[in-house]
């Protein structure tokens, strides 16, 4: 994405900055207090949809789910986990549905 900023404080306050300045920003593109998020490691891909497995008693449980936004980090979930269930973080290929796990700290 590419981010135009434009400095808009009067050309008195920046005008010695000179050449090849630096600016560190923080930009935005999406924002919600209240969506529920999982890691983006804990996602796959179980056909044509996205999946994750729940952890209840002791077993992992595939779970279908539809995300919205996604970033390197979190995913917004937009059906299939509620706030609050844990998630196995980095499935193997080898976890199945009901597999028996034991969670760590």
């Amino acid at each position: 994405m590419n981010v135009i900023i434009d400095l808009t404080s009067p050309y008195e306050q920046w005008a010695m900055l000179g050449d090849g300045f630096k600016v560190e920003a923080r930009i935005v593109v999406y924002e919600n207090d209240d969506a529920t998020k999982v890691p983006a490691s804990s996602l796959f891909r179980h056909g044509d949809e996205w999946a994750v497995y729940l952890v209840a008693g002791g077993h992992a449980h595939l779970r279908k789910i539809k995300i919205g936004h996604r970033s390197a980090v979190d995913a917004e979930i937009l059906s299939g986990v509620k706030p609050g269930d844990h998630v196995v973080v980095y499935p193997s290929d080898a976890a199945q549905d009901g597999i028996r796990i034991k969670a760590e700290a």
